[in-house]
């Protein structure tokens, strides 16, 4: 699944560190969510929307699994 996340985070000045703190997990799952190595559980998806203050929409686009 593609994403904004490396995007929006550089945007706002933020390290992976901080970004991952903030969310709870592990630098390491940041770092494969930007490479889209992962894809994240419906709470993560939710608690990074709320983190950027966007739709979860704005940030994941799923269309490749959609054609699928």
């Amino acid at each position: 699944m593609k994403n904004r996340l490396e995007e929006l985070r550089k945007q706002q000045g933020i390290r992976q560190e901080d970004l991952a703190q903030a969310l709870g997990v592990s630098r390491q799952t940041v770092i494969s969510l930007e490479k889209g190595k992962y894809n994240p559980s419906l709470s993560l998806a939710f608690k990074l929307a709320r983190y950027f203050c966007m739709p979860i929409e704005e940030i994941f686009d799923d269309s490749d699994e959609r054609e699928a």
